[in-house]
């Protein structure tokens, strides 16, 4: 599962063909003009240490016809900064030389024969943050929770259940007239609510368990537990799982306008969070939200009393960070932290990069 998820979440994600951003690209000042991959990097990382900006990685690309095949990179890669035209530019170099920097700043070369194999690629961005997020969680409706087949029961007149234990649920809606092969068992658990306008954006529901259907007769199917992240109850929801890979190909860039929103929900946090966290915010789809959106971070300033005129002012906003979006759904998103000067707070403001739009 791991190497599947490395595959579809590799350079796609930093190598577009275009990006629709305007905002100028800047060399961070301690740039190096050359960078060998090595096991571990991300290519958010490796962007990283070229810009100051690391989700612009795509405009040093453009029309570069020395680049072979860019969606893939793999360690021991040569990536190297040049200028053309005044305008910076990236080329990789895949040869058949293993390349080391030592600490001294010399490069040690070690021949050797290469395969280039697409699930050794290096993954775009932090692969043990999100994979849990990709396919087990969901934000659905009022009504697919109401209109969703849920469990009834189980063996021993029990109400929690686990792995290998058999389970019966109805469908008293379609009548399972569209029966799966397999179903994931699903907690409904937090509201969202926009802090603003208080709409009501969808509810969190997380897997719990996964289920394979064996029987069914008389509007009732018997599933076996054949997964549990925790104990699977009585009431949980059943919603499909196709046989399918997880599609989040992801090609960082600024939405096409301006986007203002909020953060709505830490995951496993209490008061804040930072790098690599993921969090949930109050735009989606219906806002033009798509995965690969890049979005900057700022806290309100505070308010302070102004002694000399008696009165008080809020001081101005400052950014604390910035977010990768890889899950849109129809009214929220769930985002990665890619870089935090501070800590992030619920409720601070999601906006568009600045100069962007």
């Amino acid at each position: 599962m791991m190497k599947s998820l490395q595959r579809i979440l590799t350079v796609g994600v930093l190598l577009a063909v275009t990006v629709s951003a305007s905002a100028a690209v800047l060399l961070r000042n301690d740039h190096p003009n050359v960078y060998y991959v090595k096991k571990g990097d991300t290519l958010w990382d490796i962007s990283g240490r070229f810009l100051q900006h690391p989700w612009q990685w795509p405009e040093l690309w453009q029309d570069n016809p020395e680049i072979d095949n860019p969606h893939l990179i793999y360690p021991g890669d040569e990536i190297r900064l040049s200028w053309v035209g005044g305008q910076p530019r990236l080329t990789v170099n895949h040869d058949n030389v293993e390349k080391t920097q030592l600490s001294d700043g010399t490069v040690k070369l070690t021949p050797r024969v290469r395969k280039l194999d697409r699930e050794d690629a290096i993954p775009a961005i932090s692969m043990s943050s999100i994979q849990s997020y990709l396919k087990q969680g969901q934000v659905v409706s009022r009504d697919e929770i109401d209109g969703a087949p849920y469990l009834v029961g189980g063996q021993d007149r029990r109400v929690v259940f686990g792995m290998g234990d058999t389970v019966y649920a109805r469908d008293p809606v379609s009548q399972w007239k569209q029966l799966q092969r397999r179903y994931g068992f699903y907690r409904v658990g937090e509201e969202y609510v926009d802090p603003d306008s208080e709409e009501v954006l969808g509810y969190e529901a997380r897997q719990v368990g996964l289920g394979s259907v064996l029987d069914q007769n008389d509007g009732m199917a018997t599933l076996e537990v054949v997964r549990s992240s925790e104990d699977v109850r009585v009431d949980d929801r059943l919603f499909s799982q196709p046989d399918r890979e997880v599609r989040a190909v992801l090609y960082p860039h600024a939405p096409d306008q301006k986007v203002e929103g909020r953060i709505i929900r830490f995951f496993d946090r209490i008061s804040s969070v930072a790098r690599h966290d993921v969090v949930v915010i109050n735009r989606g789809k219906r806002e033009g939200m798509e995965p690969g959106h890049v979005l900057d971070i700022y806290q309100e300033g505070e308010m302070v009393r102004d002694r000399q005129r008696e009165e008080m002012v809020r001081l101005p906003r400052s950014r604390v960070g910035s977010m990768l979006l890889f899950r849109v759904f129809d009214k929220v998103s769930y985002g990665l932290i890619m870089e935090s000067s501070r800590p992030i707070y619920m409720k601070d403001i999601v906006e568009s990069p600045e100069g962007s739009y």
